[in-house]
């Protein structure tokens, strides 16, 4: 079984993802994927550099997520210059690492992902899990989890698909409004 695991963000896609995990399954961590992507030396790293310019760059040549994250969050022709530099990346290193689990063996494979359908990605896979939860759950996770204000929580919610829209995409939805019982 090859599935895409998506929601918005703070929704609880990383709980699911841990619990699939427990079961036996396979997950690739699309968040984990553009990490990999944008170490120092890669051409990912280079292209944004070039694009954005140095400010987006720590002296020892990291990525400053911060400052790329202000400029893409009040941005919108930013962000799409961002996503058109990572997604072709990021979506490339995750085929590899599916066929490599799959190759190995794998019995369930789940690609864990925020934006697997604002991107195009979920028609890549057979199935599709959405989590979800109540907009004012998911701002207070996000506030919780980041240390950020309702003004910042607020604005990364607004930029995603709303969660509702999501799950009218997908073979399985998970409600993720209680606790882990």
């Amino acid at each position: 079984m090859i599935a895409g695991l998506t929601g918005g963000i703070a929704t609880g896609k990383s709980t699911v993802a841990a619990r699939l995990r427990t079961l036996g399954a396979t997950v690739i961590d699309a968040d984990l994927v553009s990490r990999d992507i944008v170490e120092p030396g890669s051409e990912t790293l280079e292209k944004i550099g070039m694009v954005f310019g140095p400010t987006v760059l720590h002296v020892d040549g990291t990525l400053n997520r911060e400052t790329l994250g202000n400029l893409v969050r009040k941005n919108p022709e930013a962000r799409k210059r961002l996503e058109g530099i990572t997604h072709p990346a990021i979506r490339a290193e995750i085929a590899r690492r599916v066929q490599e689990a799959v190759m190995g063996g794998a019995p369930a494979v789940f690609v864990e992902a925020a934006l697997l359908i604002e991107t195009g990605s979920s028609v890549l896979y057979p199935e599709l899990w959405v989590v979800r939860c109540r907009n004012d759950l998911q701002i207070e996770r996000l506030m919780e989890r980041n240390e950020w204000g309702r003004k910042t929580a607020e604005e990364w919610v607004a930029t995603q698909m709303p969660v509702d829209e999501k799950a009218k995409h997908a073979h399985v939805v998970i409600d993720n409004d209680g606790d882990l019982q």
